[in-house]
């Protein structure tokens, strides 16, 4: 077969462009753990030598460091003074940890991927799974940085006013099960919205549930939330007047059976909240920027958990027609509905 020398050559600066971005993403993680990005926005243009000096790193490696940053545009550099700046856009997602942009949670999460390369690669072989819980621990605080800023950004502005009188209900006072809560990101903030309200967040990992625990602490909310050890398919209480799953059920072992008990620790005119992330039922339309790093993610997270217990390994894209099924088909939700979306999301509201 003839090879297209034009297309070839593309196809190889298109190489050099994803193998730049790996390197590279590795660099934003340590700039983040060495409070790089952090300095930057706060002080300003600095030297490599002003900025080593400000972080008491070594000068030589943040020299490096910044022109690497630089080539990536994550960085500018100004010739004359040979100080390197943060521009503010770039600042809002990289050392803000507040802002609904913050993104080196989500290079966390890759650089966990990176740490499982060779386990991942025998379960090719096998068809085996790796769950949750055996990942490299920068797995689970790059989650939840990662989704918290997501969550920040809409939880409280869009995804639960779209659903059905649920907003009259939490800030009346209501009783909230949010389950694969993790290390209780999603649950804090609710409690904090929701004064009113108490929250039980249960995740099967025993070691995010002792982190949640302590975050609900030192954020103020422990006299309204408790995090316990349990799992989607037993997880204790009933009359909840809305349960939760962020970003969960396609990870789970047994989804159906998780719908199913969810639909029985309900109230008769309670709501499933159930965030994924976004995908169309059809894969070529997932081809895209964002699939990439689902599918991509899906590989190598989400669907080991779920084969790691032989679950049917729903992964991240499952599409609204599969969850449907999981939600209406093994749970016996009577309605199920988009309530709205995002680029990164897509919000389902499920009635008994």
């Amino acid at each position: 077969m003839a090879i297209d020398e034009a297309k070839l050559n593309d196809f190889v600066n298109k190489c050099v462009g994803d193998i730049g971005s790996t390197m590279s993403s590795i660099l934003v993680v340590i700039g983040d753990r060495l409070g790089l990005w952090k300095a930057l926005a706060k002080e300003g243009p600095m030297t490599s030598a002003e900025l080593a000096k400000r972080t008491e790193t070594s000068e030589r490696y943040i020299r490096e460091w910044a022109n690497a940053q630089a080539s990536a545009g994550y960085l500018t550099y100004d010739p004359k003074t040979t100080r390197f700046t943060l521009p503010p856009e770039q600042a809002e997602v990289l050392a803000n940890e507040s802002s609904p942009a913050f993104f080196p949670g989500l290079f966390e999460v890759a650089a966990a991927c990176w740490a499982a390369t060779d386990k991942t690669t025998q379960n090719f072989r096998t068809g085996h799974g790796l769950e949750w819980g055996h990942q490299h621990p920068c797995l689970f605080q790059g989650t939840e940085r990662f989704f918290r800023s997501g969550y920040i950004g809409n939880l409280m502005q869009s995804w639960i006013p779209a659903l059905d009188g649920v907003q009259t209900k939490l800030e009346a006072g209501a009783k909230v099960a949010d389950v694969g809560c993790g290390v209780g990101a999603s649950t804090i903030l609710m409690a904090k919205a929701f004064p009113k309200s108490h929250f039980h967040g249960f995740d099967y990992h025993p070691g995010s549930i002792e982190l949640a625990n302590k975050r609900a602490k030192e954020a103020g909310v422990g006299d309204r939330v408790t995090f316990s050890v349990a799992k989607s398919t037993d997880f204790p209480g009933n009359d909840y007047d809305v349960v939760a799953c962020f970003d969960c059920l396609h990870d789970m072992e047994d989804p159906r059976g998780a719908a199913k008990h969810i639909k029985q620790t309900l109230k008769a005119d309670g709501t499933w909240l159930i965030v994924e992330p976004f995908a169309s039922d059809k894969p070529e339309e997932n081809h895209n920027g964002v699939g990439r790093v689902f599918y991509s993610a899906s590989t190598m997270l989400c669907v080991p958990h779920s084969l790691a217990f032989q679950g049917p390994g729903l992964g991240a894209q499952a599409g609204e027609s599969r969850l449907r099924e999981v939600v209406v088909g093994g749970g016996g939700f009577t309605r199920f509905r988009r309530a709205t979306e995002t680029p990164f999301n897509m919000v389902l509201e499920a009635r008994p």
